[in-house]
């Protein structure tokens, strides 16, 4: 297995800003021929979109406004001058937002990440992000493919048979949330299934190094990568650990929150992407996750720009078992009952395990009461404390984030 996926990654700057000095005005030229982007990229000369720093010019794409040109012409807002059916797959995230997805070689770019985690011809993954309307499993599937890895297609859930599968198929690699993996660790040493895993790439949330480390001790290195439903692969991490890798087939700039302006070098602020997937060209879309540019390039010899990794939300939308919770999600369990006055999703941990606890402002009640609601409109199930009303800060947060990312 070569060190590197391909030449690409260890390019000089020189190199990679001459190549994109071609590749970037092209993809704006691409985009400024859909309706999508009528009237926001009107009367910019693509040809003059030459380097990174020129893309500050540009509007910035949110996922509200691709939620509002998704309604106006479905599925996919004019952002693609592709026919849905043209496309080998159709996704659905919360929103509803409509993603288009392919088959061919690397489509989501994920193989770069596989390949830096070593996994390759020969591995078996077993691959336990979700195949149901969200990309996240074709996405890692579809790199799986890139490398010459066989895939177990396992999704979530059904740890017992997770872990059955995992030892007697002989899976070498694990793909899914940081979390799972541990779960089906345990489960398989509680049957008394040896397995066989000394690989990991996970994305979906947040590694904590406590996590990580307890992997390293059960002999499998875990490594992790930075992705979304809309881009694919963003940046991913290497053997050295040393932040995250920006992937070749995206530019990422870092601005200050619910603005188009870059932040001075190494300060944090809003995750900002421009893809090069000609299929589906997003320009400046805002992720609404923090991050911040780290200097030089990483001691493992790739050579693109690196950044600190996910550093929390623009906004208040928090990533909860791997799974986004959204301010007007709360709002919608706040509306369904006349009981409620407020309400606040409070994201912690308990042990190595994400716990997402409901504290609802009311006049009595049982917890009970209202777990159906909460499941319903959060997507996830979670503990349900009924407080007094006037308890909750009166802070305007109806989200809150009590996990450590040291």
């Amino acid at each position: 297995m070569t060190q590197y996926f391909d030449p690409l990654e260890t390019r000089s700057p020189e190199a990679r800003s001459e190549a994109l000095a071609q590749t970037l005005p092209e993809q704006i030229a691409r985009a400024q021929g859909l309706t999508g982007y009528a009237g926001t990229l009107d009367g910019f000369q693509a040809a003059r979109i030459t380097e990174v720093g020129d893309l500050a010019r540009l509007p910035v794409l949110r996922k509200s406004d691709m939620g509002r040109a998704q309604g106006n012409m479905a599925p996919f807002g004019g952002l693609t001058s592709r026919a849905a059916h043209d496309f080998s797959h159709i996704f659905q995230s919360p929103g509803p937002i409509y993603e288009p997805g392919g088959t061919s070689l690397d489509w989501w770019r994920m193989g770069r990440f596989l390949h830096a985690c070593g996994v390759g011809r020969g591995d078996i993954v077993q691959n336990c992000f979700s195949y149901h309307l969200v990309p996240a499993g074709m996405i890692f599937e579809n790199g799986a493919r890139a490398v010459g890895a066989a895939v177990l297609p396992a999704g979530t859930g059904q740890t017992e048979l997770q872990a059955r599968a995992a030892h007697d198929v002989g899976i070498t690699a694990y793909a899914g949330t940081p979390d799972y993996l541990k779960v089906i660790l345990d489960k398989a040493e509680e049957m008394g299934l040896p397995l066989r895993i000394t690989k990991a790439a996970v994305g979906g949330g947040a590694l904590f190094p406590s996590l990580r480390a307890e992997y390293a001790d059960r002999g499998i290195t875990c490594l992790q990568c930075y992705a979304t439903a809309d881009l694919g692969n963003i940046a991913y991490e290497s053997a050295a650990m040393e932040g995250m890798i920006v992937d070749e087939g995206v530019i990422v700039e870092i601005v200050t929150p619910g603005t188009g302006n870059p932040v001075a070098p190494g300060e944090v602020g809003e995750v900002v992407v421009t893809t090069l997937n000609p299929d589906y060209p997003l320009i400046r879309f805002a992720t609404g996750d923090l991050s911040a540019v780290m200097a030089g390039p990483s001691p493992c010899g790739r050579t693109n720009m690196r950044i600190k990794g996910w550093m929390g939300r623009a906004d208040q939308t928090t990533k909860i078992k791997g799974m986004f919770v959204r301010p007007e999600q709360v709002a919608a369990l706040v509306a369904r009952h006349d009981s409620i006055a407020r309400a606040r999703v409070i994201a912690s941990r308990e042990g190595e395990t994400d716990v997402m606890t409901v504290r609802i402002e009311a006049e009595g009640g049982e917890a009970e009461q209202f777990a159906g609601s909460v499941t319903e409109t959060l997507k996830l199930k979670g503990r349900i404390e009924i407080v007094p009303p006037g308890s909750l800060p009166n802070d305007g947060k109806v989200i809150e984030d009590l996990r450590s990312y040291d």
